[in-house]
């Protein structure tokens, strides 16, 4: 309103803006309370608001515009921001910026029931307590102009971090899946005795090149109840973050490349 009558004062001046639009405009403020508002010392909060709004804008576009406020919230922190999170949501909303939302279709894998498969050691327990003591992984897939390319994920449960990946257009197990597994590995820097690595039914998961690699690396193979999305659902929601904020954000694809 302030700026509204700022631009408008020169032509029609303050009284007559202010008696014409208080009828019309809830809690308009009057001629007077211009004045004072033009002389009253700008208070911190809008010049720490003024320092941070530009901020928030610039930090949410380098991050693909996907950020929401728990994210934004984290990032500031990190920044060196003593900032709380309604303060970040009212913020991004200063900023016109906020988070993509998450698709809410799930799919689930199509088991081979002649096959012998592991137990399922950690009955949708997705906690860890130190890096490199459960590892979940899965695949999903990206539609691409020449059909489709697949993309395989290994991520840590304890840092949430995803730890091998690759892109692929065969879903073979020692193309796709394996290169994956065997880079988390080598990140990994050090022995896997006591990693579970758990995974879902899927042929590529269940193939004999793919449990032979994990039981080599020293890790105990585990896998979910048949046909049920939940049992991996930590896997499920690493896919779901990857096509939200960089997928369906900076699509379409052309080729795996």
């Amino acid at each position: 309103m302030i700026r509204f009558i700022d631009e408008y004062r020169g032509r029609f001046g303050v009284e007559l803006i202010c008696r014409t639009l208080r009828p019309a405009v809830q809690g308009f403020i009057t001629s007077r309370g211009y004045r004072v508002a033009k002389t009253r010392v700008v208070s911190a909060r809008q010049l720490r608001d003024e320092l941070l709004v530009p901020e928030v804008a610039r930090l949410h576009a380098e991050n693909y515009g996907v950020y929401g406020r728990r994210k934004m919230h984290a990032l500031l922190k990190r920044q060196g921001w003593d900032i709380g999170r309604d303060q970040t949501e009212r913020l991004m909303r200063l900023a016109g910026v906020r988070g993509v939302r998450k698709s809410k279709k799930a799919f689930t894998t199509r088991p081979d029931k002649a096959q012998s498969l592991p137990r399922d050691i950690v009955q949708r327990r997705f906690r860890a307590d130190a890096p490199r003591r459960l590892w979940v992984a899965d695949i999903t897939y990206v539609a691409i102009w020449a059909g489709f390319a697949y993309v395989a994920f290994v991520t840590d449960v304890y840092s949430c971090k995803i730890v091998g990946w690759n892109v692929a257009s065969t879903l073979r197990a020692e193309v796709l899946p394996l290169q994956a597994l065997d880079m988390a590995a080598w990140g990994a820097d050090g022995p896997l005795d006591g990693l579970i690595h758990h995974a879902d039914h899927g042929s590529n998961y269940m193939s004999m090149v793919y449990t032979d690699r994990v039981v080599e690396l020293g890790a105990t193979p585990s896998t979910g109840t048949v046909g049920d999305s939940y049992d991996n659902a930590f896997a499920e929601a690493i896919n779901n973050l990857y096509k939200t904020e960089l997928i369906r954000q900076r699509g379409p694809w052309r080729t795996v490349e």
